[in-house]
């Protein structure tokens, strides 16, 4: 059985009221727009309040610009996973990061060949 590496789980309103659903688990998440293209590719970490919860629930209080939606990953090795997250999505659209994303979650990442 083949692992994942893209996160397939299913679309979620970015809003206050859904964000307050969310559990309070470390893990990863990723935003994007109404057509489904990821803008950014985020992690609950053991410093976040609250885990996802906390995180998606900023995320909604202040939606960044063209984010309409999120889906996330109860994860613990979240700083792995992300990386991971990070890898694949410059695997598929020519190197580059999401357009929301920070230049410096790309220093160090490595080269990853997802089939």
């Amino acid at each position: 059985m083949a692992i994942a590496v893209r996160m397939s789980k299913p679309w979620r309103p970015l809003t206050p009221a859904e964000a307050d659903k969310v559990a309070g688990n470390l893990g990863v998440y990723q935003l994007a727009n109404e057509a489904g293209d990821i803008l950014y590719i985020g992690a609950a970490t053991g410093r976040s309040l609250f885990g996802l919860r906390g995180e998606i629930q900023g995320q909604a209080a202040s939606p960044p610009a063209g984010a309409t939606q999120f889906r996330l990953e109860v994860n613990t090795s979240y700083r792995t996973r992300h990386r991971e997250l990070l890898m694949a999505y410059k695997f598929d659209n020519g190197g580059k990061l999401p357009p929301l994303q920070p230049a410096e979650d790309g220093r160090g990442l490595g080269k990853l060949s997802p089939g």
